[in-house]
């Protein structure tokens, strides 16, 4: 009988890809990881327990079969793994890159609880797709039928909207995406530094859709270059999945100052500069922090990507300010590591008051009594008031959502009073019919694998829709079903 390739995971040690010195990936915004050998990655694969209830697969937003693509790695077959991996993702090598998986399958992986090691099933997903890229097995999209009679028109050229973008051409249907941008990708082109995701890896996904027939519209901004109203006269129906842009604000003496930046123009300027665009605050010196001291405040994971991209830039000091402690920190617990070991210095339980100067005002916090939600709220300690050197201050304080009903020319497009669109979830579509909406702008602010689990989940509602309006549409495709 040959030697099971599986439940190794008591004689081999977990080990995930060599990470390249810290001092060294401080000077470079490439990725810190290297990629693991063939051997390697099927060692690793191997230590899978294929438990009978696999928690990862049922922590992952996406529902990845990830024990059945595991075995598969293990026993060297990278191919099928390669296509069972992508059957639940459009994304698998940008959410293995990016995914807090220490949070979802790896943090509830059977080993883990156990104590030897969870599996490293985030590296092997990535090891898998960008084997796939590699050998060619990455492929266009094949549309099941002709159902291009029907056109989908889709807002946004994120996570969400290209997801939805790929499943609906899969469909059939002449799908185009809009996006304010120049380039496509949203928040993994430009708010996702390069050090977590390399841009190439974003720019041959967004080249696959276009070699499937997908039509992207670059520079285009809904509310300038035609009105919601206008997009739906041109299409059959609409997505909306812009994600969340508007910066959350802080109330304290001194905010407005210039050197109080946000984390989103931060990270854009500097993602910018990295694709050789010229960007005036970089130039001028407002969004780059080369030989400054530099304060981030908040505790998430742009807090943790604008830190690190400050090492990078050359900063004389990097510090996190951050109101509750490590333990309840919202960021991943990795990218804290990581950004520890690049000489970033964390200040927990501190909050700024105020800002002067050259200087940020701070106090000490501490943890209350807990909130509804069993957290334990932060308040502040008023003996313990202090001052940090700060040349540069990064807020990275959340998203909210924008005005999309002023934008877009569309008042009577209903939104909660969070401000994210407002849909029946059972359909997924917004107050005006045959408009959809997914990702962030529905949600919230949350996590790229959640976006692309949206737009899965939307593009099956909008296909089901659009199958009963070819039904009674005049001059329709009559074959929907």
């Amino acid at each position: 009988m040959a030697d099971n390739p599986m439940l190794k995971f008591v004689a081999t040690r977990q080990s995930y890809p060599e990470k390249r010195p810290a001092d060294l990936r401080a000077e470079d915004f490439a990725e810190i990881a290297r990629a693991y050998a063939v051997g390697k990655a099927e060692e690793q694969a191997g230590r899978c327990s294929q438990c009978g209830v696999p928690y990862c697969s049922t922590h992952c937003p996406l529902h990845n079969h990830i024990p059945d693509w595991l075995r598969l790695t293990a026993e060297g077959r990278l191919r099928e793994a390669y296509e069972l991996s992508s059957a639940t993702s459009t994304m698998p090598e940008i959410c293995g890159r990016i995914c807090p998986q220490d949070r979802l399958c790896e943090g509830n992986c059977v080993i883990e609880f156990s104590g030897h090691g969870a599996v490293t099933i985030g590296s092997i997903e990535k090891f898998i797709t960008d084997t796939a890229w590699a050998e060619g097995w990455v492929e266009p999209v094949v549309p099941a039928r002709d159902r291009s009679a029907q056109s989908v028109g889709i807002i946004g050229a994120g996570p969400a909207g290209l997801s939805a973008a790929e499943y609906l051409r899969g469909h059939g249907y002449d799908v185009h995406v809009y996006d304010r941008h120049d380039r496509g990708g949203g928040l993994l082109v430009y708010g996702i530094p390069g050090f977590k995701l390399e841009k190439e890896v974003v720019g041959r996904r967004i080249e696959r859709l276009r070699d499937s027939g997908i039509h992207i519209h670059l520079g285009f901004e809904v509310g300038r270059d035609a009105t919601l109203g206008q997009l739906r006269e041109r299409h059959d129906a609409l997505l909306v999945a812009t994600g969340v842009y508007k910066a959350r604000a802080i109330k304290a003496p001194g905010v407005g100052s210039g050197a109080i930046v946000k984390a989103l123009d931060y990270l854009i300027a500097s993602n910018r500069k990295g694709f050789g665009d010229v960007v005036p605050g970089h130039e001028d010196g407002t969004l780059d922090a080369a030989g400054k001291n530099v304060v981030v405040v908040g505790g998430g994971d742009t807090a943790m990507d604008c830190v690190r991209t400050a090492v990078r830039q050359g900063a004389k000091s990097v510090r996190c300010l951050y109101r509750r402690d490590r333990a309840n920190m919202p960021g991943s617990q990795r990218e804290v590591a990581h950004a520890e070991e690049e000489g970033v210095e964390f200040v927990w339980l501190s909050a700024p008051e105020a800002f002067d100067e050259g200087r940020v005002r701070a106090t000490r916090m501490r943890l209350g009594a807990a909130d509804a939600s069993g957290r334990r709220t932060p308040e502040a300690d008023p003996e313990g008031s202090f001052t940090l050197d700060a040349d540069l201050v990064v807020m990275a304080l959340g998203f909210d959502p924008e005005d999309l009903p002023q934008m877009f020319g569309a008042p009577e497009l209903s939104v909660t009073r969070w401000g994210t669109l407002r849909v029946d979830h059972r359909t997924m579509q917004t107050s005006i019919p045959g408009v959809f909406a997914a990702g962030d702008i529905v949600r919230g602010a949350s996590l790229v694998v959640w976006a692309v689990r949206d737009g899965r989940d939307v593009s099956e509602r909008m296909h089901a829709w659009l199958k009963e309006k070819a039904k009674v549409s005049p001059g329709a495709v009559m074959e929907a079903a």
